[in-house]
C-alpha cells in the first residue's frame, strides 16, 4: 500500500510544483510579451482559476498521501520528513492565502475592468507563487536528498 500512497503524494506534488514552474517560467512571460494589460490579466485570471482547481486536488492527495504514509514510521520521522510537513503546512496556507484571499480579489477587477486593480493583484499572486515554487524545490531536495544528508 505504501507504494500506492508514494504514487499519489507524488502525483499531486507534480501537479502543484510543475504547474507552478510552468506558469510562473512560462505561461506568464509569453503571456507578458505578447499580450496587453486587459488581455492578459483576464486570461492568466481564467488559467489561474483553472490551475487552482487542480492544486486543490492536489492537495488532497498530498496530504491524505502523507498522513498515511507517517502512519507508517511507527512515531519517529527522520528529520527530512520533519522538513517535509513543515514546509508543506506552510506551502497550504500560503495556496490558501493565493486562492481565496487575492484570486478573488483578481476575479473581480478582471470581471470589473479595473486593470490597474486587477494588476496590483496579479502582482501580489505572482510573488506568492514564486514563494511557494521555491518552497516547493526545497521539498523535493529535502525528500530526495535528505535522508542522505540530514
Amino acid at each position: 500500500m505504501r507504494g500506492l500512497w508514494l504514487l499519489l503524494h507524488l502525483i499531486g506534488v507534480v501537479v502543484w510544483v510543475g504547474g507552478m514552474f510552468f506558469a510562473h517560467n512560462c505561461v506568464r512571460p509569453v503571456i507578458v510579451q505578447r499580450c496587453e494589460p486587459p488581455q492578459r490579466l483576464a486570461l492568466l485570471s481564467e488559467i489561474l482559476g483553472k490551475f487552482f482547481g487542480y492544486v486543490s486536488l492536489s492537495l488532497v492527495l498530498i496530504w491524505v498521501s502523507g498522513v498515511a504514509m507517517l502512519q507508517g514510521v511507527g512515531g519517529k520521522m527522520p528529520l527530512s520528513t520533519i522538513i517535509m510537513f513543515l514546509i508543506a503546512i506552510l506551502m497550504t496556507v500560503l495556496f490558501v492565502v493565493i486562492k481565496w484571499a487575492r484570486y478573488p480579489v483578481l476575479e473581480a477587477a478582471v470581471a470589473n475592468s479595473d486593470w490597474p486593480a486587477a494588476g496590483a493583484a496579479m502582482n501580489s499572486i505572482r510573488k506568492l507563487v514564486a514563494i511557494n515554487l521555491g518552497l516547493g524545490l526545497l521539498v523535493i531536495a529535502a525528500a530526495t536528498l535528505g535522508p542522505y544528508w540530514l
